[in-house]
Parts: C-alpha cells; sequence; structure tokens
C-alpha cells in the first residue's frame, strides 16, 4: 500500500469502488485492532490503579466511568471534525489523542497521581469515539453488496483487539518496575501510535448528499417522545449499561476472591470476544426471528449471566458470566440499535443517533461508576442482584411494544 499525496481526503476526488471499500476495510479492520483495544487495556487495569491510586476506595472505578465519559463527549466533536477534515485526519487526529492519553495515564500511575490517571482515561474514552465510527468508514465506498463484509470485517479487527488488549495487560504490566501497570498504558500508547501510522493509508470515498444533512425533519423532542423511540432507547441503555456495570465490577472481584491479575484480564478478553463474535450472523437472526425477539434474547442472556455470578465465585464462574454477559450484549445492543432505526426519516437520521448515543454513553458511565460503590459497599452478590430489576423493565416494555404494534417504521 502506498499513502496518499495529500494532506486533506477532500482532495481526491476517486469513484466509489468496491476496490477502494476493500481496501479501506483492511486498512480499517487493522486500525480496529488497535486502537479497539484501548478499551480493554483500561477496563482490566482501570479499577485496580483505581483503588491503589483513590483515597477513598468506593472511587475505584472512576476511571473506567471516564473512559465511558470521555466516548459520550467525544462523539459530536469527533463526527464534526470528520466531515470537516475528512476521515483519514481525524482518525489520526484520533489515534494522537490515544496516545496522549494513554501516556497521561502512564505518567500518573508513576506520579501517583489519581487525578491525573482519571484524566488520561478520559482522554482515551474520548479517542473511543473516533474508532466507535469505523465500521461505518468501511462502507462509504462499498456497493451494497459489499457493506455487510466490509462492517463484518472491521468487526473481525475488533475480535483481534479482545486479544491485543488483555495481551498487552500480560505482557507490559511489570515493564515499568517502580510503577505498576504503567507499562500497560505506554503499550496502549504505542498501539494508539501504530494506529494513527495505519490509518494514513485509508483512501478517500465520496460522501453522498443524503450521508451529510443533519437538519431538516421534525423536532427531536417530538421524535424521542415516540414510544417506539422510548422503547429502543432503554432497551439499548440497559443492555450496555448493564454490561458495563458487570464487566467493570468483574476484575476488581476476581482479584478480591483472590484470583489473580492474568485470570481477570482473560477474563476480559473471553468476555470481549464473546462481544463482537457473534456479530457476524447478528443481523441474520434479527431478520429471521425479528428486531424485538432477538433484543428479548440478548436482556435474557444478561439475566442469566447474574444467575451464574451469584451461583460461585470460581474462576470459571467469572469467566462464564462475562462471556454470557458478552453476548447478552451483543444481542441486547444490535437489536436495539436495529429498533432505533424505525424511528427516524433519512434527513432526521445524525440527530437521532446522536440522541440515542448520548442517553446510552451517558448511562454506561453512571453504570461503571456506580458498579464501583457497589462493590465496594456491598460485594459482587449486589452487583449481580441490581442487574434483574432494568432487565424486567426493558423486557416489559418490549413486550408491550409487541402487543400494541408501536414498531411502525417512521414514514419518510
Amino acid at each position: 500500500m502506498s499513502a496518499p499525496t495529500s494532506i486533506s481526503d477532500t482532495a481526491f476526488q476517486t469513484p466509489s469502488s468496491d476496490s477502494v471499500a476493500k481496501h479501506n476495510a483492511v486498512v480499517l479492520a487493522v486500525a480496529m485492532a488497535l486502537g479497539g483495544s484501548s478499551p480493554a487495556i483500561v477496563v482490566s487495569l482501570g479499577g485496580l490503579v483505581g483503588q491503589a491510586l483513590a483515597s477513598n476506595k468506593e472511587l475505584a472505578t472512576l476511571p473506567v466511568s471516564l473512559l465511558n465519559l470521555g466516548l459520550a463527549i467525544g462523539t459530536i466533536p469527533a463526527a464534526m471534525l470528520m466531515r470537516k477534515a475528512g476521515r483519514r485526519i481525524g482518525y489520526m487526529v484520533g489515534a494522537g489523542i490515544g496516545l496522549a492519553g494513554g501516556c497521561l495515564a502512564a505518567y500518573g500511575i508513576a506520579s501517583y497521581s489519581f487525578v491525573l490517571f482519571c484524566l488520561g482515561t478520559l482522554i482515551i474514552g474520548s479517542y473511543g469515539s473516533f474508532n466507535q465510527s469505523y465500521r461505518f468508514a468501511a462502507t462509504d465506498a462499498a456497493s451494497d453488496a459489499f457493506k455487510p463484509r466490509a462492517i463484518s470485517w472491521v468487526m473481525t479487527g475488533g475480535l483481534i483487539a479482545g486479544v491485543i488488549g488483555p495481551q498487552t495487560v500480560i505482557w507490559t504490566r511489570d515493564a515499568v518496575e517502580a510503577a505498576p501497570f504503567a507499562g500497560a498504558f505506554l503499550g496502549q500508547a504505542t498501539l494508539a501510535f501504530l494506529s494513527m501510522i495505519v490509518v494514513w493509508f485509508l483512501r478517500p470515498a465520496p460522501v453522498s448528499v443524503a450521508s451529510t444533512k443533519t437538519g431538516g425533519g421534525r423536532p427531536l423532542l417530538e421524535i424521542v417522545r415516540q414510544p417506539r423511540f422510548i422503547v429502543a432507547a432503554v432497551t439499548g441503555l440497559v443492555s450496555y449499561s448493564l454490561m458495563t456495570f458487570m464487566m467493570t465490577a468483574a476484575p476488581l472481584a476476581m482479584i478480591d476472591c483472590g484470583h489473580s491479575v492474568g485470570a481477570a484480564a482473560l477474563g476480559i478478553q473471553w468476555h470481549i470476544l464473546a462481544m463482537f463474535g457473534p456479530s457476524f450472523f447478528t443481523g441474520r437472526l434479527i431478520s429471521r426471528y425479528g428486531k424485538g425477539p432477538v433484543t428479548a434474547a440478548g436482556l435474557v442472556l444478561i439475566a442469566l449471566s447474574a444467575v451464574i455470578g451469584l451461583s460461585g465465585i470460581t474462576i470459571a464462574h467469572f469467566w462464564i458470566t462475562l462471556i454470557l454477559l458478552g453476548l447478552g450484549w451483543n444481542f441486547g445492543f444490535i437489536g436495539a440499535t436495529a429498533l432505533v432505526t424505525d424511528c427516524y426519516r433519512p434527513e432526521e437520521r445524525a440527530k437521532v443517533q446522536a440522541a440515542n448515543d448520548f442517553l446510552i454513553f451517558g448511562s454506561v458511565a453512571l453504570a461503571s461508576f456506580s458498579s464501583g460503590k457497589l462493590l465496594s459497599a456491598s460485594g459482587w452478590e449486589s452487583v449481580n442482584w441490581l442487574v434483574f430489576p432494568p432487565v424486567a423493565i426493558a423486557l416489559a416494555l418490549l413486550a408491550w411494544q409487541q402487543k400494541t404494534k408501536a414498531i411502525a417504521p417512521a414514514k419518510v
């Protein structure tokens, strides 16, 4: 591959073709494998470092909460930057932000500063706001026939990230002898730097007028008050928030139960693999059985993960809990995302998706923070017991939606 010769994507007038789409899908899959490992590193170690640095142990999971908060608040600025400067420049800036965040987090550990470490994870989270759009960027130049494959290729990068992140923790956590775990965040910064190099090879793709339209349509308040949007947003919020709620607490709970840091990191690795692995066939399941049933199946799997979590504290119990949690997230969140697409017209797409993501990632940040407080105050069992009420509410809403036929697509 050879790098384009101009700094701005807009300087090229390259025709849309599957050859460009295939090239970009490979580039973005590699970038996802590198950059997508950052959340796994922060989730694996954020609570442990927070426990060591925070004077108030109830704040131990604050670094993970700030990771999700950074993702939430960075989504709109990332989109605005890429719209103005192009995908390639935007992703390079995003990788640079990830590099800076990793270095700052490592420095915070080395200097025993909980504040600097938290600021570092917040910045790493904003890096994630760029990475989450890779799957959409892969389809920019793709034909309708190739779009599903392009997304699948990028999701393969997510699977690889699920291995690279925990293995980075295992290989580098003791690299800086005077500052345990600082090496892992320097490893994260290195991966972000490599991602910056990779995305330089991204080729420009023409963007349709429809995809850049941000205004028009009904007022946002009118749209989000629709019953179908409320059900879609609640099910997505519950799926993602409960996944984060349990995933954030699990590594700390494993350590508290006498298991090793390596076992905790491998548990997160299996969890992330379970999150992304089913993506290759979740769409087919939705086509065959419907959005509501697949979403409901995901919520039931999340509840089942809590049942396993309550049944024992061996490594096997923790790992099975995390695997079922990942599978439940995949079905629940992807199904809920599909439900959201029924709520808007094409000209309303950007603002409705942004509103949905803001609600979800804001709640995710709150969930990760509250899980640490609950774990510290009441233990792992309490974390699991609190899963059931939100799942019951979301399932009830889905059942009500089915009964009242409220999923009719918005007219365009």
